[in-house]
């Protein structure tokens, strides 16, 4: 079940989301860098993650699911946020050249129509970037975060779960290792503690970021086509012989009986039943 988009905004306004929000953008900004000239869609409650890209992307789109609820975005300016069925995305096919996906995968209730929309709708060239709760991270095992709600992924499922949905994981990050506790001195000290569990400690981050592309195909022929070209290109069959004729197996077989001219219904006594002239 997803999170409710109130709820998600209010998170995020709070010290803990704050930092929650700092160590996650860091490493979006660290995977993509560059964004000039092309189109950014989130799906879920992505907006914390699109901001920095606003001045750079083409266009940036910020999707929010029905069950999930919808606030306008951004408070200044136009509003480019809209409520859609995450099954059912209003984009043409590959019309988008990169997608962040967070709090979505874990909530929605028709994960494999979201995927295969996904699937259609980003380029061939695109990047999509999955941020789930780690299921090994403290930050899943605490509900009063957006991150302990829904299902949780470790590393190693999420990568089997795009690569089942024609997806090809190309980096995977890890974020969020500070302790989910409002302190003070936890988020003073978070910058060090990311550093030391960025090299450390990278199974119990409280967030898991796989970075895929979309496999594409080459489109297959359709056979009966190609076997009916094939056969065009082939030359004609040597003509099959035609059979013997039945005298010549018996002037091999029965020389006697042909011979001496036997009648036709006559039988050599103690001969080969072969050699049987039948009329």
């Amino acid at each position: 079940m997803f999170s409710d988009a109130v709820d998600l905004r209010d998170f995020y306004d709070s010290p803990l989301g704050h930092l929650a929000r700092r160590m996650i953008r860091r490493q979006v900004r660290e995977l993509w860098s560059d964004l000039r000239g092309q189109t950014l869609l989130g799906l879920g409650f992505a907006t914390p993650y699109l901001r920095p890209f606003r001045g750079e992307a083409e266009r940036v789109l910020s999707f929010m699911p029905a069950q999930q609820g919808v606030l306008p975005w951004p408070p200044e300016g136009p509003n480019l946020s809209a409520l859609v069925d995450e099954g059912e995305l209003p984009l043409e096919d590959a019309s988008v050249d990169r997608i962040i996906v967070t709090h979505a995968l874990e909530g929605t209730e028709q994960r494999a129509a979201m995927m295969s929309e996904l699937w259609r709708v980003l380029a061939a060239n695109g990047r999509i970037l999955f941020i789930v709760p780690n299921r090994r991270g403290l930050w899943a095992r605490f509900d009063h975060t957006p991150f302990g709600h829904g299902q949780p992924y470790t590393v190693g499922q999420l990568s089997r779960l795009l690569r089942d949905n024609r997806f090809t994981p190309t980096r995977t990050v890890n974020s969020v290792y500070t302790p989910p506790y409002v302190s003070g001195l936890l988020i003073r000290s978070a910058p060090a503690i990311e550093r030391i569990g960025d090299r450390w400690f990278n199974t119990f981050a409280g967030v898991v970021m796989i970075e895929a592309q979309k496999q594409v195909y080459a489109v297959r022929r359709d056979r009966k086509r190609v076997l009916a070209r094939a056969r065009d290109l082939i030359t004609a069959p040597r003509p099959t012989p035609a059979p013997a004729p039945r005298s010549l197996y018996l002037d091999a077989a029965c020389p006697a009986i042909l011979s001496d001219r036997l009648p036709k219904t006559n039988q050599t006594p103690g001969g080969d039943p072969a050699c049987t002239l039948s009329p």
